[in-house]
């Protein structure tokens, strides 16, 4: 597979780029398009062996995923990762991770007052990378979707479910007509069958993503509801079709992953959507 289109010249292109053909492209390279989505640091700073190696393929398998997506080679992508390390969107949770990693061999990190901060650590890691990572033309583009909406279905099941749970309350707090997929009492099917592009979803889905997630989200984006996804990859089962995507790392092999960062995001774009209707 190659491509004679030019090269993404950013890293906003570059993962633009893979998101759009990811589904296209062969089972090894969609692997190594996952991993590097995923790993973006990693990439920036190892060697192509070393990619290859976490990513379990061989280095020529790296090299023909950079000329897959308009390279000349592994160091040209290479590159465009690096940039996003200068341009300062890099996590700042990496020393926060080692330093965690570090603590975790000494007996005192069995103490409660050891595993509460090791959560605080991780909850301030996610702010800072949210922080960086959210823009606001898509917050902006959000709250324009919900400002027209007649009625806001929820989306998150298992561990996302907090997430919508709050946002349902803080909505109605404001005064929005909410409806809450949550499949208690009947079927997800029924309680989203009224939903029409006169109303708007916003779905909360991280990996594991819930099945359930993953088969309503384009069914009601085929019936034109506006779609708003929060997620942890661009390459996740609720990302295509939405309007607006706001991808949300975790931190690397959290003890539980911490919903700050989604709670905060979901309260902020309550709170402009009150805001824009004064």
């Amino acid at each position: 597979m190659t491509d004679l289109s030019p090269a993404p010249a950013s890293y906003d292109e570059l993962r633009s780029l893979i998101a759009q053909r990811h589904r296209a492209l062969p089972g090894r390279l969609r692997q190594i398009a996952e991993f590097v989505l995923d790993h973006p640091t990693e990439v920036a700073l190892g060697t192509v062996a070393e990619v290859a190696e976490r990513t379990g393929v061989q280095p020529s398998a790296i090299v023909r995923f950079a000329h897959a997506i308009g390279f000349t080679g592994f160091s040209d992508m290479q590159q465009v990762f690096r940039s996003r390390l200068i341009a300062g969107v890099a996590p700042s949770y990496k020393s926060r991770l080692a330093k965690m990693k570090a603590d975790e061999k000494s007996a005192l990190a069995r103490r409660p007052v050891a595993v509460l901060n090791r959560f605080v650590n991780e909850a301030h890691a996610a702010l800072d990378t949210l922080r960086e990572a959210i823009s606001e033309p898509d917050i902006e583009a959000s709250i324009a979707i919900l400002s027209k909406a007649r009625d806001i279905y929820l989306l998150g099941l298992g561990g996302s479910y907090p997430v919508v749970a709050h946002l349902a309350y803080v909505l109605r707090k404001l005064g929005r007509r909410v409806v809450v997929l949550d499949g208690i009492g009947g079927s997800i099917g029924e309680q989203s069958h009224a939903a029409t592009r006169e109303d708007a979803l916003i779905a909360v889905s991280f990996r594991n993503y819930y099945p359930d997630t993953a088969r309503l989200f384009p069914e009601l984006v085929a019936r034109g509801v506006p779609a708003i996804a929060i997620t942890d990859s661009l390459l996740g089962p609720i990302t295509e079709g939405a309007s607006v995507v706001f991808e949300i790392h975790d931190m690397p092999e959290p003890a539980l992953r911490t919903l700050v960062a989604p709670m905060c995001l979901v309260q902020a774009i309550a709170v402009g959507l009150s805001l824009a209707d004064e």
